[in-house]
């Protein structure tokens, strides 16, 4: 007789029955994991879809994966997986096929001899785990995971992705408690397996946990290829056939509420998605192309951002001076870089550091990337002649006492911003410059007065993102004392002495194989002093102005990743790139 999973001994309750939903219900409530009407709301999705209570939950994205796994894991009294017993290599593999183990969301974590331990998404898919049992002839003792970890785990073994069910959905209804047909119409999608729905849902949810800021489908003659970005770089996640590049588009398009039938011109929209859980913002811009529509979907993780500027990578002298500058009452604090280089989030750090009940903070952006509670943010409109200017003209009109205006574009904004800070209010804004210094310079380029501009400013950060190394593989650098002592020149006054900790990109699974694991900032403060101001007012050009915030202990871009390397943080590779210095003699 064949063996049997653990099961047979201890029954489960049955997953549809009112008593189970009533005690998964009242745990995750309890816990403020599950909100009450978000409740009511799955509740009415099972009983028009015949689905069961986990099931609605985890698939319409109400609960976190890992919340809904604990609960059921106190519920059914089955052990979660431990962190160290994740495998390293794939059991059975010659009678248990991969595809079985994909499709039932089930990884085999060791072998125990007279039983297996097997990790599983779904406690109550006995059939699966009666199978399992009698392929590898040993009873199996079960414990649960999070469908995300399973399949981590089978991506690591296996190579690939092979996440075999979207639990994720499209934007959920404004009100938790607007069910209504369209989370059953989403259920059945993914239960009959609409594969294009279920395509575009695993895309974006791999996408969201490689810690991808953009997912790039780019259309080619022969094939579709899908890259994420992570940690400013490219990689390339998949490549499908041609045969979807039309129907993926069109999907994408319809989620974003785009017209699908226009092709010709360029279209931008927004996507609200529940990945397990956390709700997701992305970007959507599509472009038309010679092979057909590039789309470019930029992911925005609130629960991702820390807006704490040590986490940024913003400390020691330079942060102190920025928060000094923040403390201002008045004037105009600048932020600079490239696209892509964190500003924004730089400045929702500000606003979350300023935001006090005391204080009415106003933003105008250009979109809304991340909602602030307690601070007014309005969107720029151009089509109804809501810009930048036309908001910020309105804003002071609303008695505020701190602005963030999204990008200082022209001169009629910028304008404005000075008017504002000279009349009591600070302003915090971007504008697109390399350095601190080419910032004064282009404002006055822009037409503003040079006057003006040294009366209202305050400061100016610049900043860069650069990749920092993965700290699971990392080896340390072999160092000369010639190169160390350069290091120590260029890092310049922005690294107190002593031992240096020089590392190197190695590569590992944790990092995929780059060497590098999430991003830092570099960055220079140009701080407006009475010796700038003076050199403001008598027109200086660029590097007049940079020499002068230099003399006054400015630490320029340069100086300050090179610190970060001699801690260990990064790589000189890192920072020269970023930097666009030309000097690649400085690698190590």
């Amino acid at each position: 007789m064949p063996p049997e999973s653990n099961h047979s001994f201890r029954p489960l309750p049955d997953p549809r029955s009112e008593e189970f939903t009533s005690a998964l219900r009242q745990r995750l409530v309890a816990g403020g994991q599950l909100e009450e009407l978000a409740a009511r709301r799955a509740e009415r999705a099972c009983q028009q879809s015949s689905e069961r209570f986990d099931v609605v939950l985890a698939r319409l994205g109400l609960v976190a994966d890992g919340a809904l796994c604990t609960a059921l894991s106190d519920l059914l009294q089955l052990p979660l997986v431990p962190a160290e017993s994740w495998p390293t290599r794939s059991y059975f593999e010659d009678v248990v096929p991969e595809a079985f183990l994909t499709a039932n969301r089930m990884v085999i974590l060791n072998d125990e001899g007279e039983t297996v331990r097997t990790a599983v998404a779904d406690p109550f898919n006995t059939t699966a785990l009666t199978a399992l049992a009698f392929q590898i002839e040993r009873p199996v003792r079960v414990f649960l995971a999070p469908p995300a970890a399973i399949e981590r785990c089978l991506e690591n073994l296996h190579g690939r992705a092979t996440s075999a069910v979207a639990t994720d959905q499209a934007a959920p209804p404004d009100s938790a408690d607007d069910a209504g047909a369209d989370d059953v119409r989403r259920l059945e999608d993914l239960a009959s397996e609409a594969p294009v729905i279920r395509l575009v849902h695993d895309l974006i949810q791999r996408a969201v946990e490689s810690r991808a800021s953009d997912i790039h489908v780019e259309p080619r003659d022969d094939s579709v290829c899908i890259r994420y970005r992570i940690d400013g770089a490219l990689q390339t996640a998949e490549t499908l056939p041609v045969s979807v590049r039309a129907a993926l588009s069109s999907r994408i398009k319809i989620m974003a509420r785009l017209n699908i039938a226009e092709r010709r011109l360029p279209q931008d929209g927004r996507i609200r998605f529940t990945a397990r859980g956390r709700e997701i913002d992305l970007r959507v811009s599509t472009m038309p192309t010679i092979s057909g529509e590039s789309i470019v979907l930029r992911i925005l993780d609130r629960e991702s951002i820390p807006l704490e500027f040590s986490e940024l990578g913003i400390t020691g002298p330079e942060r102190t001076g920025f928060e000094q500058l923040l403390a201002e009452p008045n004037g105009i604090i600048l932020v600079t870089g490239p696209t892509g280089s964190g500003k924004s989030t730089t400045l929702y750090t500000a606003l979350k550091t300023l935001n006090h009940t005391d204080r009415k903070l106003f933003t105008v952006e250009d979109p809304i990337e991340y909602r602030l509670t307690g601070v007014n943010q309005i969107a720029v409109n151009p089509k109804i002649g809501l810009s930048f200017a036309s908001a910020l003209r309105s804003i002071l009109r609303q008695d505020p006492d701190i602005i963030m205006v999204g990008e200082i574009r022209d001169l009629e904004t910028a304008e404005i911003a000075i008017r504002a800070s000279l009349t009591g209010h600070l302003v915090l804004s971007t504008v697109h410059t390399n350095s601190a210094a080419a910032t004064i310079a282009r404002l006055l380029d822009m037409g503003v007065e040079d006057f003006l501009l040294g009366s209202s400013l305050k400061g100016v950060l610049a900043q860069r993102l650069v990749r920092t190394l993965c700290n699971a593989c990392a080896t340390k650098a072999e160092v000369s004392d010639i190169e160390a002592t350069r290091l120590r020149r260029l890092a310049g006054h922005s690294r107190e002495p002593g031992p240096i900790d020089v590392r190197e990109p190695c590569g590992c699974t944790a990092c995929r194989g780059t060497g590098y694991r999430g991003r830092t900032a570099i960055y220079e403060l140009l701080t407006i002093t009475p010796a700038l101001r003076d050199t403001i007012a008598a027109g200086a050009q660029e590097s007049a102005i940079e020499a002068a915030a230099v003399t006054s202990g400015m630490t320029t871009l340069m100086q300050n990743g090179m610190a970060k390397v001699l801690n260990g943080e990064t790589t000189t590779h890192e920072v020269l790139r970023v930097t666009r210095a030309a000097d690649a003699t400085l690698s190590l």
